[in-house]
């Protein structure tokens, strides 16, 4: 008898226990907030007064789609017709065959809403295609016909909507080579297996090779090659007729924007060295994007300068870009971190994680519209 009344009370208090459960869950359905319903809007276009204006957005980390739209709406806002966004092939094609293009056609349909021109990055080897105790970076020349496989599917899938594609990130260091060795004519062999199957898909997409980082690297370093070392290699193993446009990466760091260039300084006009040395390789007739660059305002990184420096550096860097007949873009790293870096990389930004413009933005804004 005690038993059953023992079990009986247990009983009841599971039961409440269960009906306070339920209760607390209607409670907090109630209260939280409705989904946020985010559509793409009328058709914006980019007023400036200089069409190079770019910038390099983040928002392949940004998981909200009211985030994503709003981070474009500004870039729109302040004068900029270009973007540079990073859509990362083991993001797009975790297994082999099997693509999830959702969060990229976020970004690309709401890009082209706001008016933005997109120019996609590709890289980041998914782990099928790689050895497991390897870098995001490694790519083995065994797999060069399966990133051409999904360059051609990203074309495809993208077509009329993408016309420029970044083939790698600054294969002149160790790192971005998976830490293979740097080696431009393994580079070259790349373009060489990606650019036929492209434009098999598509003739008019364009191609853009290089996003060579600006290093001063001496001849055996093992961590960089000095970039107009590799571009010069690169040319010597074919790159040549294997690329529709050279992505240039021109940082100015502690120079101002004028400053001549020579091939000892590492500036922003070192720029014109690299096209310089496409005339000499027979390339006069290719033209170059800039698809990162810029200053930093950091209070104690040792390559940055003054807040109203980078302001001013900045702007002269559009100016030149504008009188370059042979840049089609120039863009500068990086609009905004859908959250904070919590190093000197957060002072490249345009915009703080919190959507907070900072001065910069304001002074890009005004130089556009004038």
């Amino acid at each position: 008898m005690m038993l059953a009344m023992t079990i009986q009370k247990m009983s009841a208090i599971v039961w409440r226990m269960a009906q306070l459960i339920v209760l607390l869950a209607m409670v907090y359905w109630l209260a939280a907030p409705p989904p946020i319903l985010v559509t793409l809007g009328a058709p914006q276009t980019v007023r400036t007064t200089n069409s190079k204006i770019g910038v390099h957005t983040r928002l392949t980390d940004e998981a909200d789609e009211w985030k994503i739209k709003k981070t474009l709406e500004l870039v729109r806002e302040m004068g900029s017709p270009w973007i540079v966004e990073y859509f990362p092939w083991a993001y797009i094609e975790n297994a082999e065959g099997e693509y999830d293009w959702a969060h990229a056609d976020l970004v690309v349909d709401h890009a082209r809403q706001q008016g933005i021109t997109v120019i996609a990055r590709l890289g980041f080897v998914p782990q099928w295609a790689r050895p497991r105790t390897s870098v995001i970076s490694y790519l083995d020349e065994s797999h060069y016909p399966y990133f051409a496989e999904f360059v051609a599917a990203f074309v495809a899938h993208f077509k009329d909507r993408i016309k420029y594609i970044v083939i790698w990130n600054e294969p002149n260091t160790n790192f971005e080579w998976g830490y293979q060795g740097i080696d431009p004519a393994g580079y070259a062999r790349l373009l060489q297996v990606v650019y036929p199957r492209v434009k098999q898909v598509d003739p008019s997409v364009q191609i853009l090779a290089g996003a060579l980082a600006p290093t001063l690297a001496p001849p055996g370093t093992t961590d960089a090659m000095n970039d107009l070392e590799y571009l010069q290699k690169m040319y010597d193993a074919g790159a040549k007729d294997y690329f529709d446009l050279l992505s240039v990466h021109a940082y100015g760091w502690t120079s101002p924007a004028d400053e001549p260039p020579a091939p000892n300084r590492v500036n922003f006009r070192r720029t014109e060295l690299v096209h310089d040395l496409m005339i000499r390789n027979g390339d006069a007739t290719k033209r170059v994007m800039i698809t990162e660059g810029g200053w930093n305002d950091h209070p104690r990184w040792t390559k940055a300068v003054r807040p109203a420096e980078r302001i001013q550096d900045t702007l002269r860097a559009f100016d030149l870009c504008k009188t370059w007949d042979w840049v089609d873009a120039c863009v500068m790293w990086a609009f905004r971190y859908p959250f904070p870096a919590q190093t000197y990389q957060d002072y490249f930004t345009f915009v703080t994680p919190e959507f907070d413009p900072k001065p910069i933005y304001f002074e890009v804004q005004r130089y556009a519209a004038r």
